[in-house]
């Protein structure tokens, strides 16, 4: 198929686990009725942003993978016939913690995971305490609806990542993201679309938005939303999301313009992987 119908989401937390779940089904029906055939949610979907603070209480988030969350959506994606892109905080054994993406095929089948690589250890961005780095890769997964990657969100900032997940034959890459204002916000505007340039292909780049005060009070972090879908030609796809709202977003996203992209650009054919050693170096 040419054309995939996308969405994605930005939303406040709730206050409450149960009822993060609940909201994002009830988005990933309504973008089914619309005619989605993909839906993608935001970095750890069904909690706060825990990275804000070290405290144990917040591992009690954490899930096996199949779990409680994925079997849900499992189960709504083969109903619905939509692929989802599910953003979990995965428990692969006690104390052996990851932040994750799981990806889920329009029948209902789990495809697989994958891995946040890059960890941030920063004043409110405390990640360490929470997650293991990464170590299955840079999969690209055989969807319903083309191949699709994941990365997510301090990933973003590392090139690298980006151009394995083509050279994996990605197609759309989903980007969740908790991302707050400050320096972010230049890079926000900046890194994914040169990413969908350099590698030519879409970046579908979600935000959490609204202050978590329901959870962190004064300390509490206000994201600023702005998700947005990019083409391999770094032009945004309708416009980019609300700073404060929730929102569902839907885009259509033409793959025909990745081969006409990468054809008239050929880095491709002009890369020079035989000088990129020092990249790699320790």
């Amino acid at each position: 198929m040419s054309v995939v119908r996308v969405a994605f989401t930005q939303a406040t937390w709730t206050g409450d686990k149960e009822s993060m779940i609940a909201l994002h089904e009830d988005w990933t029906r309504k973008a089914a009725a619309e005619g989605a055939q993909v839906i993608g949610f935001q970095e750890l979907f069904y909690g706060p942003y825990f990275g804000i603070t070290q405290d144990t209480r917040y591992y009690e988030y954490a899930e096996t993978i199949p779990g409680p969350t994925t079997d849900r959506f499992s189960a709504l994606a083969k109903e619905l016939g939509i692929v989802i892109v599910l953003p979990i905080y995965e428990e692969d054994q006690p104390g052996v913690l990851y932040n994750t993406a799981a990806v889920i095929d329009a029948d209902g089948t789990l495809l697989g995971t994958y891995r946040k690589h890059h960890i941030p250890h920063l004043p409110k961005f405390w990640e360490k305490f929470y997650f293991r780095p990464g170590n299955q890769g840079y999969p690209v997964f055989e969807t319903a609806v083309g191949k699709i990657g994941v990365n997510i969100c301090y990933d973003r900032h590392f090139p690298e990542g980006w151009r394995v997940l083509a050279l994996n034959g990605a197609e759309i890459v989903f980007n969740p993201n908790a991302t707050a204002p400050g320096i972010s916000n230049k890079l926000w505007e900046v890194e994914q679309p040169a990413a969908a340039i350099a590698n030519g292909y879409f970046v579908i780049a979600n935000n959490r938005v609204g202050l978590e005060d329901n959870e962190y009070g004064d300390e509490a972090v206000n994201f600023y939303g702005s998700s947005y879908a990019v083409g391999p030609d770094g032009d945004y796809v309708g416009e980019v999301g609300s700073t404060t709202d929730d929102q569902l977003l839907i885009r259509d996203l033409d793959l025909d313009l990745i081969r006409t992209t990468r054809e008239r650009w050929q880095f491709f054919r002009d890369r020079r992987p035989d000088a990129y050693g020092p990249i790699v170096a320790p």
